[in-house]
């Protein structure tokens, strides 16, 4: 029998203009939790891609349980007891959330009706087991990512998957629900099941892997036990230099205000409450004032408020002393603001498009870019390849890349480089290391915390912590759709700001905290 219970043994994966795997070896041991770290485009989601038989090697062999498998497609995997939760999930928005876990697998009855009864049970016995809450009647699309990520991996349950491949798992989540994710993986592997855990998020792979495969450039850079290494050797490992893991910028000066919100308060699409309610507050310039909270306590219905995504219900929003509140999204643009969204799928690319469209999109109907209506191609390809130098943009055809095609975090830098470039007086950044590497991520903390010393008003959305405390000036906590606390990020603890998130402490009005 052999110690491995999935062999990779030599992989290579070919795109056109770059090769994603090139000659790559990872083995995977019965009930150990594996990280998979890289830079972003690294190849390591298209290395798992080929595991699940959603691509096919060029070259190598897979072995599972020692013996050579020919993994065709998806269902091939599924039925080797092979499951993935992808980094952008595979989720149908209209159908309920036992729908899209039973999809494919349903239960039948002799004529061929679905036994939903047995499955609603099923679903619900294993949410209860590992821990994964979920409302199986509501629909997908009304539903927070954290949640969505809960349906991903009782979609494997259900299947009774004994591999598990996690793609970037933890980029869209809190960090509770981070801490709640690791443990539920610690259970997985105590079971017996086998983990694949992709991510470059060093702080998890310490805490809950037992060894790491690290990949640059599409290439095998080594396997270690992580007992035996730490975050900085990882890093270097991973980018090929040392990486800065603190964030330095000197104090803030505010000055004007920017950004003044007074009573907004935007409906809910889930419940009859508001989703935010009543919240007032001051962005200035030369500030980076973060939001901080829980997923689905309202950030994402106050930035789609603020950005015109979606309709206010009352409230007043200024920006430079103009009154935006009924404008449009390009009319809120125009006026000065510049957006990083939380979706970069949804409201920041048009994924069909190339990357040097995706780029100008904002700037397409300015005099350089464009002659009596028509485009310049050659003004928009020369400003995409400043811009792709300049962010470290990177895919396999560079700016006429079809965007669908590019890495996550490439996609990603993609949007901040053309963001930051329009270099207007706010910027509004949700998530925006979200999917990032350590090396892009200190490349884009620099970039923001540039724009602050510019003179900018930087209003930050993150639900990372460490970036919270390390790169805002100030910080708002929301808590079900109210501001509940206004702290100081040098005189504040990640546990103080835990108990504002979730609610077991909220500030008067005279800005005292009661507990």
């Amino acid at each position: 029998m052999s110690e491995y219970v999935i062999e990779m043994n030599h992989i290579r994966k070919e795109f056109p203009g770059i090769v994603a795997n090139d000659d790559i070896t990872l083995q995977l041991k019965k009930g150990e939790i594996h990280a998979l770290l890289g830079e972003n485009g690294a190849g390591k989601s298209t290395l798992m891609s080929v595991l699940f038989g959603l691509y096919q090697p060029e070259a190598g062999e897979i072995k599972k349980d020692g013996k050579v498998v020919k993994i065709n497609n998806p269902n091939d995997a599924t039925a080797l007891g092979i499951g993935m939760v992808h980094q952008h999930f595979k989720l149908i928005d209209v159908f309920t959330v036992l729908d899209n876990i039973i999809l494919g697998a349903e239960t039948t009855g002799a004529l061929g009706f679905l036994k939903k009864k047995e499955a609603r049970e099923k679903v619900i016995a294993l949410s209860e087991k590992y821990g994964l809450k979920v409302d199986v009647d509501a629909k997908v699309e009304d539903i927070t990512v954290g949640m969505q990520q809960r349906v991903e991996i009782l979609k494997m349950l259900y299947r009774d998957n004994e591999i598990l491949i996690f793609d970037e798992p933890t980029a869209v989540l809190t960090p509770q629900e981070i801490d709640e994710l690791m443990e539920i993986m610690r259970g997985f592997a105590k079971e017996g099941k086998s983990i694949l855990f992709i991510t470059h998020k060093l702080n998890e792979i310490m805490a809950v892997s037992d060894r790491v495969t690290v990949l640059r450039k599409g290439k095998y850079v080594g396997t270690v036990n992580t007992k035996d290494t730490n975050k900085q050797e990882l890093s270097n490992m991973m980018v090929g230099r040392p990486v800065q893991l603190e964030i330095h910028k000197k104090p803030a000066t505010p000055g004007e205000t920017v950004l003044k919100v007074e009573g907004l308060t935007v409906p809910s699409k889930i419940h009859k409450n508001n989703a935010v309610n009543n919240v007032s507050f001051e962005v200035h310039s030369g500030e980076i004032l973060c939001i901080a909270g829980i997923d689905g306590n309202g950030q994402t219905e106050l930035v789609y408020g603020l950005t015109g995504l979606e309709k206010a219900s009352s409230g007043t929003i200024t920006l430079n002393g103009q009154d935006i509140s009924k404008s449009s999204i390009r009319q809120r643009a125009l006026a000065g603001m510049s957006h990083i969204p939380e979706d970069r799928h949804k409201h920041g690319l048009v994924l069909g498009y190339t990357l040097e469209q995706n780029m100008v999109l904002q700037k397409y109907k300015e005099p350089r870019f464009q002659n009596h209506g028509f485009i310049r191609f050659d003004e928009v390809r020369k400003y995409a390849e400043k811009l792709i130098k300049d962010f470290d943009v990177r895919s396999g055809q560079g700016p006429v890349t079809i965007t669908r095609s590019m890495s996550g975090g490439n996609q990603q830098k993609a949007i901040i480089a053309r963001e930051l470039d329009r270099d207007e007086p706010l910027l509004v950044a949700v998530q925006p290391t979200r999917g990032l590497d350590v090396g892009a991520i200190e490349n884009v903390h620099k970039s923001i915390v540039a724009e602050r010393d510019k003179g900018h008003a930087v209003l930050l959305v993150s639900l990372e912590l460490e970036e919270v405390m390390g790169l805002s000036d100030r910080i708002l906590i929301i808590y079900e759709g109210e501001i509940v606390g206004e702290v100081d990020p040098k005189k504040t603890t990640p546990e103080e700001l835990g108990l504002y998130m979730s609610g077991a402490k909220r500030q008067g009005k005279e800005g005292e905290a009661n507990a």
